[in-house]
């Protein structure tokens, strides 16, 4: 796809919307059930908000998964080995990544975001802080598929998927980025490997706590989706008309999230509109919670092998290096 720089000095890219986005959306919107991909939270005021979410009492997942780096670092980096180029996909603000450089040591950091200005941002900032190691910046998609261009380095590949994104896909989806990471590692490079964490099932009202918090900082991130919408497809929502709802689906084993429509409206966009009745929802995000073995099975099913795993005492989350199967270091 095209690109064009985000911002100096380190070396970024952007993407600007495809028009197939513009088609995506419409035809989620359009749908009998309604539905927009979660991808589209994170404009600039959503990658913040997202941001703020991840500090909230309720939300469990950073805290738990920071704590699991910070206690198993040492044994993390002596299995995944140093020196890599580490390349970090949704890397927001890059922190997570960062936390783990003393300890990796990696050759080059390769941020991987679909927010270009968030992005852009943070890698601005972390340069300074780590001028010895060599940036680039991403802004990219890669819930349809991941490609890396040319210029990320062919050297030996760490990947790192932490939070749990992964649990935005459906099952079948999962396994299709799990074998693109696969795929990205290569068969001619030694010691390619996926260093991911993953949200296990857990009691439902801890669940359901992590995503419709008592500040409301989850719904407006929610909410904030309209206001993007309108900004890529030209529509009129208007988002106080719209209330947050999360619950879970254990047959799914997902949280799912929705906007309601509060009462009966209408909404427009260029060459087209829909008709809400109150209550109708538009699905926008799931978030589905694994079972370890279960997940280990997915990760074998993309190709990779000697899997380690690391979790919290409660076991509430883990996080997995998954090899090529060749030596890593």
């Amino acid at each position: 796809m095209p690109s064009k720089p985000v911002r100096s000095p380190v070396a970024a890219t952007h993407d600007a919307p495809p028009p197939a986005d513009h088609a995506a959306i419409v035809a989620g919107l359009g749908a009998h059930a309604a539905s927009v991909s979660p991808k589209y939270f994170y404009d600039a005021l959503g990658s913040q908000l997202f941001e703020a979410i991840t500090e909230l009492p309720e939300y469990y997942p950073t805290r738990t998964e920071r704590a699991i780096f910070r206690e198993h670092a040492g044994d993390i980096a002596a299995a995944a080995g140093s020196g890599c180029t580490l390349i970090d996909l949704g890397a927001g603000n890059c922190e997570k990544a960062a936390s783990l450089f003393a300890a990796l040591r990696p050759s080059r950091y390769v941020a991987v975001d679909i927010s270009a200005a968030f992005l852009g941002d943070a890698l601005h900032n972390l340069k300074r802080l780590h001028p010895g190691i060599p940036m680039q910046g991403l802004a990219l998609d890669f819930s349809e598929r991941l490609a890396l261009p040319a210029s990320v380095s062919a050297e030996r590949r760490l990947f790192f998927y932490p939070g749990s994104s992964l649990g935005n896909f459906t099952p079948p989806e999962a396994l299709r980025l799990l074998q693109d990471v696969r795929a990205q590692c290569g068969t001619d490079r030694p010691g390619g490997a996926l260093l991911i964490g993953i949200d296990l099932v857990k009691d439902e009202k801890v669940l359901q706590a992590a995503y419709d918090d008592e500040l409301g900082v989850t719904a407006a991130f929610n909410l904030n989706l309209l206001n993007h919408l309108n900004a890529i497809i030209g529509s009129d929502f208007k988002p106080r008309e719209w209330r947050h709802h999360a619950a879970w689906n254990g047959a799914q084993s997902r949280i799912e999230m929705h906007l309601e429509a509060r009462r009966g409206l209408a909404v427009t966009w260029p060459g087209g509109g829909r008709h809400f009745a109150a209550g109708e929802r538009i699905h926008t995000e799931n978030s589905y919670k694994y079972r370890l073995d279960a997940f280990g099975r997915l990760l074998q099913q993309a190709g990779f092998s000697g899997i380690r795993t690391w979790t919290d005492a409660q076991s509430w989350f883990a996080v997995c290096l998954a090899s090529t199967g060749t030596p890593s270091a």
